[in-house]
């Protein structure tokens, strides 16, 4: 006979929305069960942020120290992968082994297996064989199960030479050549990398340009630097079919899409092929219908500012609701939803969710940009200062972009972009600003430590203000 198990909450799926979600409602003590199908970290800790940012690393300072004559430093890095391999799953461990222990610490019990609706107060958990392990009864449940990647037509993930970002990011050995159907940044992020341990790499994108959605000027030095590591960039291609050819190889097939005139095949052919065109809710786990959670044609589910679905005591977090998919969002929702079944006040009321890019260069934004100020009826006040002008990002060798800052007509930052060295820590300055209402006055004269990168904000600001000092007010 099945057990049951009674919990007051209890979170379905330990991601970085789950996972937080079950600590805070520990902390408010709450009886918390988290159920993970997987592992617990979720996509981003497991098979996405945490292993990519640290291949990221690993092959950027090794491509710049190969890079390096003109500094006087003359060397020619080889790469060990499956050891580089073998260090990011070591990182990955200790993170996710270290949420195990914050589980224990605030008393929530995890579950691995996949917890799948009765009723709207009560879930089955089935093991990897389909078996039911136990039955949970609950008085609120979180719903927190993410996502997983979009598959295009013809490009079936079952198939062999098909990957997606995670089986790319699980190699201990790279092929000599890849074809990366995508245009975001998980397929600019991946391209560098492979790219940078000398893989050759095909980029094949349906857009007219990467990274849809951000400002040409941001996208431009990553772009440079991509064609420059000897990225070959095929934008507004549309991926229609692949082949296996004789000596093992395979190649895409892929048409123009804004010329309808032109009905000719462009062919690419390389190892591997890597599909990354974005990722799509995964709410198809959890029998949802039982509970009466409904989803939209997209598979998202809607929820209030306090992350209340239709259904009374369930709430949703993180992926399932859709974009922007982000696990620094999805951790803040986490948050709210513990607090709100604890009775306490909390709801989404954030200005701005800011969001990165861990191309090379760097990009992030947060807030409005200079159109969509003006888009909103605002006269916006624009500063912005290049990195080339940074004494740390030229001691650095590193001077690509720069800090740009949008301010209304009261000289209040709505804004922010970065492009350059270390954008995913600068814009948490202005993503602040943006939270605080804060002047560009009241940034401007912050003291900033020197030499810093962080000097380039204050520098935006003064610019914004007509009284740049390093660069000439133009």
């Amino acid at each position: 006979m099945v057990e049951t198990n009674s919990t007051e909450v209890l979170v379905i799926g330990a991601g970085p929305g789950g996972y937080v979600a079950a600590i805070r409602a520990g902390q408010l003590g709450l009886d918390t069960t988290v159920v993970e199908m997987e592992d617990v970290g979720g996509t981003c800790l497991n098979r996405g942020c945490i292993p990519s940012k640290a291949l990221i690393k690993a092959t950027t300072m090794a491509h710049r120290v190969g890079n390096a004559e003109h500094m006087g430093i003359h060397a020619d890095p080889e790469f060990d992968y499956a050891k580089l391999s073998r260090w990011k799953d070591r990182v990955v461990r200790r993170l996710t082994g270290g949420i195990g222990k914050l589980f224990k610490a605030n008393g929530v019990r995890e579950v691995n297996g996949r917890a799948e609706f009765i009723d709207d107060s009560s879930v089955e958990i089935f093991d990897e064989d389909g078996n039911v392990t136990e039955r949970i009864e609950f008085d609120d449940a979180i719903i927190a199960t993410g996502s997983v990647p979009t598959e295009i037509p013809g490009f079936s993930f079952d198939a062999d030479p098909i990957l997606d970002s995670r089986d790319v990011l699980n190699k201990t050995e790279l092929p000599d050549s890849m074809i990366i159907i995508g245009g975001g940044y998980i397929s600019l992020e991946t391209a560098d990398v492979l790219a940078k341990v000398g893989c050759d790499v095909t980029l094949i994108g349906r857009p007219p340009t990467a990274l849809r959605g951000y400002e040409d000027d941001l996208v431009k030095p990553v772009m440079r630097r991509g064609e420059k590591i000897g990225i070959d960039f095929h934008f507004g291609m549309e991926a229609r079919e692949w082949w296996e050819n004789d000596d093992g190889t395979v190649t895409v097939a892929a048409m123009p899409v804004e010329d309808e005139d032109d009905n000719e095949f462009r062919e690419y052919t390389g190892e591997e092929i890597m599909v990354a065109i974005g990722r799509s809710p995964r709410t198809d786990t959890a029998n949802l219908e039982a509970a009466g959670v409904e989803t939209d044609d997209w598979g998202r589910i809607n929820v209030d500012d306090q992350l209340r679905t239709d259904v009374d005591g369930i709430y949703a977090i993180g992926d399932v609701l859709g974009e922007p998919m982000l696990a620094h969002r999805a951790s803040h929702q986490g948050v709210v939803a513990a607090e709100v079944i604890a009775g306490m006040d909390s709801e989404l009321d954030h200005k701005t969710v800011p969001a990165a890019c861990f191309t090379d260069p760097e990009i992030a934004v947060t807030g409005m940009t200079e159109d969509e100020a003006k888009e909103a009826g605002i006269d916006p006040i624009v500063g912005k200062f290049p990195f080339r002008a940074s004494g740390r990002a030229m001691a650095q060798d590193e001077t690509d972009g720069f800090v740009r800052v949008v301010a209304d007509e009261n000289e209040r930052v709505i804004g922010g972009q970065v492009v350059g060295p270390e954008a995913s820590e600068l814009i948490a300055e202005l993503t602040l600003a943006v939270e605080m209402e804060a002047t560009l006055d009241e940034v401007a004269e912050t003291i900033h430590t020197h030499p810093t990168l962080a000097e380039s904000v204050m520098e935006a600001c003064e610019k914004a203000l007509g009284r740049p000092i390093h660069v000439i007010d133009r």
